[in-house]
C-alpha cells in the first residue's frame, strides 16, 4: 500500500514537471516568434493568424505575414522537431549501450549523412532534392554497414557497436574530406562547409513536410519501447526471464535513432551537444526511468533548440551557424554534469 502510494507521487511529480516543460515550449516558441530584426508585437501576430485562418486578408500586414509564414514559423517548428528527435535519440541510446558518453552519431549516422550531403553539393552545387535524398540514404547505409559489421564479428555486444560505428564515422570522414578537397572552391566548398556547421538559415515548410513523419515515427516507435529499455539496463539474462528478446530491441532502438538521425541531419545539417547534453539535464529533472526521461528529453530538447535558434538568428547581423552554439553552450554544461559525476563517485 506504502509503495503504490509513492509510485503515484512520483508519476504524479513526473507528469507535472512535463506539463511544466510544454509550457515552456509553448512560451518559447511563441517568444521565437515575436523576437526578431522585423519587430512584432503580441497584437500584430494573433491578426496575422485570424486573417490566415479567416481568408480575409487585412492590409497593412503583408510583411508581417511574409515573415511569420516563410520564415519564422517553419524554422521554428523545424527545430522544435529536430530537437526533440535528436535529444530521444541520444536518450535512447545511452540507455541502450549504458554508457552517458553515447550521442546519436555513435553509430555513423551523422558522418554518413553528412558525406551524402557533401556529395549531393558537389553534384548539383547547392541544395535540393538530390542533396536530401542522398544525405538520408548515406545515413541509412552508414548504420547498415555498422550492424553489418557486427554481425561478421559474432559478438552484439556494446563495445561492438560502439567499436564498428567509429570505424564507420571515421571512413565517411575521410570520403567528406576528400569530396572538399576537390570541391569548387569559390561555390561548392563554402556551401559544403557551411551546411555541416548546422544551421536552420534555409529551411521552408516544404523541408517540414519531408522530416516530419519520420522523425515523429521514429520518436513514438523509441517511446513505446521505454520499458523495454529499463529492462535492459537490468541485464540480458534478466531480460529473457521476462521473455524480452534484447537484440531484438536493440536494432529495434538502432533502427528508430537512425531514422530520426538521418532525417535531421537532411535538413539542418550537422548539429552536435543536443543529444548528448539534454537527457543527463532531464535525468536530473525526472530520474532514469525511461518512461519520464525520454518524454521530457523531447520537450526539453525541442524548448532547448528553439532558444538556441533564435540566439542564432538575432545574436549577429550575419547568423551564427547552429552547430557552433550548441557546442559552446552544451560543453560547459557537460563539464559541470562532468565534475559532478566525479565528486558523487
Amino acid at each position: 500500500m506504502i509503495n503504490e502510494r509513492i509510485q503515484k507521487t512520483k508519476t504524479k511529480s513526473i507528469v507535472s514537471k512535463l506539463v511544466v516543460l510544454g509550457g515552456l515550449l509553448v512560451l518559447s516558441m511563441l517568444g521565437s516568434l515575436l523576437w526578431g530584426r522585423y519587430s512584432m508585437n503580441s497584437g500584430e501576430v494573433l491578426q496575422v493568424f485570424q486573417s490566415k485562418l479567416s481568408g480575409i486578408p487585412h492590409s497593412g500586414l503583408e510583411i508581417a505575414e511574409h515573415v511569420i509564414f516563410q520564415v519564422r514559423l517553419p524554422r521554428i517548428l523545424i527545430a522544435a522537431l529536430i530537437g526533440a528527435g535528436l535529444s530521444v535519440v541520444g536518450a535512447s541510446l545511452q540507455g541502450l549501450f549504458q554508457n552517458p558518453l553515447v550521442s546519436p552519431d555513435i553509430l555513423g549516422v551523422c558522418s554518413g549523412a553528412g558525406f551524402g550531403a557533401a556529395l549531393g553539393i558537389l553534384l548539383t552545387s547547392g541544395i535540393g532534392y538530390l542533396t536530401t535524398g542522398l544525405s538520408f540514404s548515406f545515413g541509412l547505409v552508414s548504420v547498415i554497414l555498422t550492424l553489418s559489421m557486427v554481425r561478421v564479428k559474432g559478438q552484439a555486444q556494446t563495445m561492438s557497436y560502439i567499436l564498428s560505428g567509429i570505424i564507420v564515422t571515421s571512413v565517411f570522414s575521410a570520403l567528406t574530406s576528400l569530396i572538399k578537397y576537390v570541391a569548387d572552391v569559390n561555390d561548392q566548398l563554402p556551401a559544403i562547409t557551411f551546411w555541416l556547421m548546422g544551421s536552420f538559415a534555409n529551411t521552408k515548410f516544404e523541408d517540414l513536410t519531408l522530416i516530419l513523419f519520420p522523425i515523429l515515427a521514429g520518436i513514438v516507435g523509441l517511446l513505446l519501447l521505454r520499458w523495454r529499455l529499463n529492462i535492459l539496463s537490468l541485464g540480458d539474462e534478466e531480460a529473457f526471464s521476462l521473455g524480452i528478446n534484447p537484440q531484438v530491441i536493440r536494432i529495434s532502438v538502432i533502427l528508430f535513432s537512425t531514422v530520426i538521425t538521418a532525417a535531421c541531419v537532411t535538413v539542418s545539417g550537422i548539429i552536435g551537444w543536443v543529444g548528448l547534453v539534454i537527457p543527463h539535464i532531464c535525468r536530473r529533472i525526472v530520474g532514469v526511468n525511461h518512461s519520464g526521461l525520454l518524454p521530457a528529453s523531447c520537450l526539453l530538447g525541442a524548448n532547448f533548440m528553439v532558444i538556441v535558434d533564435c540566439v542564432a538568428r538575432n545574436l549577429t547581423a550575419a547568423e551564427i551557424p547552429i552547430g557552433i552554439l550548441t557546442a559552446l553552450i552544451g560543453a560547459p554544461f557537460f563539464a559541470l554534469i562532468y565534475s559532478q559525476m566525479k565528486g558523487e563517485a
